[in-house]
């Protein structure tokens, strides 16, 4: 089962739920309450169901009870055939009870009620409009305010001015307060007999501390009133309220109301309406979960028996799956399903009858093979754990074995020459001699072909002695191809070679040592005796210095030769490292572009300390040779791990040309004409006895060499450590 299949059952859950949110029901309509509730509680039992089914369906992922998934989506099938056409049913009526309630309640009837309330509203805004503009008018008039400001001497004035106006605009009464609430003079229509001083409203006291004109609807006895109100100031001070007073036409009220009135009622009986589809809908939805209830129910038993021999079957497919061949369907019903089973019995059977064949044949297999194996597993842990490269191709050359020892001498990745691919075609480049090598093999008529190779492997010159047979078919494998074996002799040709030159460095130096000294004595008292006797003093000294000095050149070369022959073993012990970095700042002071750090802390390194004197002294003189120009600064500096101390030498010469990187450790390799090329050669043996390494980092900007020395006692070999370039 799918996910969409375990995910659906909890998605319309959810959607049930948001179906229960929209139809919560509303306080109105008791009738309508009940049957809300009740849909409710059917829709909330329905997504109850749904949820714990779909949560069943997730936690059943690797065990599922066979048959079920057929029966989910029968239920599911079914159910959703019904709710297709009853969604259809229900919202076909909810569409035919809205139009029905649209033709009832016309919209027309709505717009015309909204107009004549609307009309109403217009009229007495007016009124107050007009009433509020002329009563602004009269706060400002002149004359007014001078009769106010001359009380009471101006009472009659202001009285008489009073009528006036009442006469003029046709208003119900006026009133004037002075600012303590108190009247003061006021005028009416209906004469001073039914006059009576009423106190300030709230709106009145608005308007009064707003300092603006301002109205309100008064009801007295049955007639609506419009009172309004105008503060009167003089000299930029509030002095009084003017109060106005308006009767409204009593017909137009009466009219007003009326229609408000019916406004009311009608939008009472849209309400209604509204409760109406409410229910409606209620009791239709009502009727659709029942439907839907009981389909479901009898989908579920109908699948549930349809599916039942499904389940039979999937389940002994899956004993068989695990071995058990011992599984048949008792009960199959008289159907199509009945003829499956029957089938499925019979294949059963015969699946045992086979596999208790296979079993037996396998039996006498593995006796067969029991001893092959065995040399085979002899064989390939040989082979494994030899540490020479073997590589064993056919006749065609295509690789058929090739061991881990050969990866690593040739520092193969693993997907380089793997089993099937064609040596010729791998070989190619820098391995050439390696190809070189299996097609002389493969092209002479010897069986065996021994050949010493020197190859370059990352950078680095390996000598390898390479060994090949060629192998005949014979016996039951019939197989015929070629067998390499390469052996990686690196160092044994290194120390072949170390030893050939001592062995030469020491017969140079005896045969030389001899006759240097009575040459370089002779041509020192040529030197005394005859000097003053020569007519040309220029020319004789230049051939004496000339006989001495190439004299000594020769006695350091036979010095270079003795200690590359018998370099003494190290007496090493804990020194300072900052013993040697104040040594150089002493011996090389007068040269102002050496620059040293000093080191301050204790540092201390496991050496011999004259020997990494003379390593020292070779990289700084060398550094001296690079940066003859004054401007081109030495830079001697410390730094240090957890187990190693390193002496950096930089300097901004020229460099080392890519040419002489490769062979610059290498004995009697030297670019200088009176250089005998054995200083770095020396220095680099010496680091290796002291469990260190001599390194070149940098070939130029800057030109770097770094010394690496352990901190305590160890092993005399080569360091594998990287060099860190800070500076301590």
């Amino acid at each position: 089962m799918n996910l969409w299949m375990r995910v659906l059952p909890l998605v319309l859950s959810l959607a049930l739920l948001g179906v229960i949110i929209v139809l919560w029901p509303s306080r109105t309509v008791a009738d309508l309450q009940v049957l809300a509730w009740v849909n409710i509680a059917l829709l909330f039992f329905i997504s109850v169901l749904l949820f714990l089914y779909g949560l069943r369906l997730l936690f059943q992922k690797t065990h599922i009870r066979p048959g079920s998934r057929l029966r989910a989506k029968l239920v599911i099938g079914l159910v959703g055939m019904l709710l297709i056409p009853a969604g259809t049913l229900q919202i076909a009526a909810n569409q035919m009870v809205e139009k029905g309630m649209n033709v009832w309640f016309d919209v027309r009837v709505d717009t015309l009620l909204d107009r004549a309330l609307s009309l109403a509203q217009g009229f007495y805004e007016r009124i107050d409009h007009d009433l509020r503009q002329n009563l602004a008018h009269y706060m400002h008039d002149s004359g007014l305010l001078t009769d106010i400001a001359n009380l009471p001497a101006s009472y009659s004035n202001l009285n008489a001015r009073m009528i006036g106006i009442l006469q003029h605009e046709g208003w119900q009464s006026i009133q004037f307060y002075d600012r303590n609430g108190r009247l003061v003079a006021a005028v009416q229509s209906e004469g001073l007999s039914s006059f009576e001083a009423e106190p300030f409203s709230e709106q009145a006291l608005l308007s009064l501390t707003m300092d603006k004109v301002s109205s309100e609807l008064f009801n007295q006895q049955n007639e609506e009133m419009l009172l309004a109100y105008a503060p009167i100031r003089i000299h930029q001070r509030i002095v009084g309220l003017i109060k106005v007073k308006v009767t409204l036409p009593l017909g137009l009220i009466q009219h007003a109301r009326a229609v408000e009135s019916d406004y009311t009622s009608y939008k009472g009986l849209e309400r209604h309406r509204q409760s109406i589809r409410d229910l409606f809908t209620h009791a239709m939805l009502f009727i659709t979960l029942i439907i839907v209830f009981l389909v479901g129910l009898v989908a579920l038993g109908f699948s549930r028996r349809l599916t039942s021999p499904i389940g039979h079957l999937a389940h002994a497919l899956k004993k068989i799956t695990d071995g058990d061949l011992d599984v048949s369907i008792p009960n199959a019903p008289n159907d199509e399903l009945g003829d499956l089973v029957l089938s499925f019995n019979r294949m059963a059977l015969h699946m045992k009858q086979n596999v208790e064949a296979l079993e037996k044949a396998q039996l006498d297999l593995s006796e067969a093979l029991s001893s092959s194996r065995q040399r085979q597993y002899v064989l390939e842990t040989l082979l494994a754990n030899l540490q020479s490269g073997v590589l064993l191709l056919n006749e065609q050359g295509e690789i058929r074995l090739i061991n881990q020892s050969l990866r690593n001498l040739l520092t193969l990745q693993p997907n380089d020459w793997v089993s099937g691919r064609n040596f010729s075609d791998l070989s190619r480049g820098k391995l050439h001699l390696i190809h070189d090598f299996y097609d002389e093999l493969s092209h002479q008529q010897n069986e065996t072909l021994q050949r010493e190779l020197e190859v370059s492997i990352q950078g680095e010159k390996r000598h390898l002695l390479a060994r090949g047979a060629r192998l005949n078919a014979s016996g039951l494998s019939g197989f015929s191809g070629y067998l390499l074996l390469l052996d990686d002799v690196s160092q044994l040709a290194e120390a072949q070679r170390h030893r050939a030159w001592s062995e030469v460095a020491q017969r140079l130096a005896h045969e030389i040592k001899n006759p240097l000294t009575p040459i370089k004595l002779a041509a020192e008292r040529l030197q005394r005796r005859f000097r003053k006797q020569v007519d040309h003093h220029e020319v004789f000294d230049a051939c004496t210095h000339a006989i001495i000095s190439q004299v000594e050149r020769l006695q350091r070369l036979i010095v270079d030769f003795s200690t590359l022959a018998r370099l003494p073993k190290p007496y090493c012990k804990q020194v300072l490292c900052k013993t040697f970095i104040h040594e150089l700042c002493d011996l090389y002071s007068a040269y102002p572009r050496v620059c040293a750090t000093q080191v301050d802390s204790d540092i201390h390194c496991y050496c011999d300390a004259d020997q990494v004197r003379q390593i020292l002294i070779n990289l700084m003189e060398n550094a001296l040779a690079a940066t003859s120009d004054s401007q081109n600064q030495i830079r001697l500096y410390l730094s240090q791990d957890d187990q190693m101390v390193y002496f950096h030498i930089e300097d901004d010469g020229l460099g080392i040309p890519r040419e002489v990187q490769d062979h610059m450790f290498e004995a009697y390799y030297s670019t200088k004409a009176e250089g005998s090329g054995l200083g770095l050669s020396i220095a680099k043996r010496i680091a290796d006895e002291h469990g260190g390494a001599l390194s070149l980092i940098s070939s130029s900007q800057p030109t770097h060499f770094c010394l690496s020395l352990p901190m305590q006692k160890q092993d005399p070999k080569p360091s594998n450590a990287k060099y860190p370039l800070e500076k301590t």
